[in-house]
């Protein structure tokens, strides 16, 4: 497993996978791996573990994890970006199964997702789709600017197509919810934790940061505001499936005060039509 200081794409120790079920049913898995060593959000605590009982000594392996839950592959409750929201078990747990789509929208440095790129996108989003983008960004995951601070992501505008359309739950493969320079890396909140972004983006395009992107967090804001749960980081097997109408799942703690949380994200192709859900009976 990839360090800390590792230099490598923490990707780079990842196998593609396609499992094949022995009900014929075929699973991806769009989840980074979670662990010691995984990448920090800027400007957030470390990641630590302590080894309290080992099988030499005791006969059983315990450890006891320091973190906070954003980390890696998670969902993000509105009690983390709004006061008094809602929390992990306020979604509707219907928005955690069903048929979704993953899609390509590439970009690059800083890049907004518009809703044209969305309107666009193949296969075509429908009310009540489960959505995955795939910008490539998570090909750079490692503990480097390229990941966090120069990430493309969703903004107002995207967040709000995203609630129009009717999409039930929405992850993407990039370091949040929100576009970067629409966090507190930029002149936001309690930032900037990163200000020579704004010098940086000012020489690239003559503008500040505030200029276009005025807003704290708003993709966070507007879709979890509107009880669309909300995952970021996704990675893994996502290429595997990008272009692709799956059944997607991923299903948080079921924590009344949980802001967020880590979760396994599944995409699951039926090339057969075989199987089927169960009728209770």
């Amino acid at each position: 497993m990839s360090t800390h200081n590792d230099r490598r794409s923490m990707t780079e120790a990842l196998p593609r996978v396609e499992i094949i079920g022995k009900n014929g049913l075929r699973y991806y898995d769009l989840t980074n791996y979670w662990g010691h060593g995984v990448p920090q959000w800027p400007s957030s605590p470390n990641l630590n573990f302590r080894t309290l009982k080992f099988h030499a000594k005791d006969g059983m392996f315990v450890q006891q994890i320091e973190a906070i839950m954003h980390r890696s592959t998670h969902m993000d409750a509105p009690l983390h970006v709004t006061e008094n929201g809602g929390t992990l078990t306020d979604y509707d747990t219907w928005r955690f199964f069903g048929t979704g789509v993953v899609v390509s929208i590439p970009k690059g440095k800083w890049g907004v997702i518009t809703p044209a790129d969305l309107e666009k996108a193949t296969p075509r989003i429908e009310r009540g789709d489960i959505l995955i983008i795939n910008t490539g960004s998570h090909h750079k995951l490692g503990d480097n600017d390229d990941y966090y601070a120069y990430s493309p992501g969703l903004y107002k505008e995207a967040a709000e197509w995203i609630v129009e359309r009717g999409v039930k739950l929405v992850g993407v493969d990039v370091q949040a919810l929100d576009h970067p320079l629409g966090t507190k890396l930029a002149d936001h909140g309690p930032g900037p934790s990163h200000p020579h972004l704004n010098d940086e983006y000012k020489a690239l395009t003559g503008r500040d940061i505030l200029d276009d992107f005025p807003h704290w967090e708003p993709a966070h804001k507007i879709m979890m505001g509107a009880g669309i749960p909300g995952i970021e980081n996704i990675g893994g097997d996502v290429d595997l499936v990008t272009g692709k109408r799956c059944t997607i799942m991923a299903f948080p703690w079921r924590w009344p005060q949980g802001e967020g949380c880590g979760v396994r994200v599944i995409a699951v192709i039926d090339p057969d039509q075989k199987f089927r859900i169960e009728t209770g009976r």
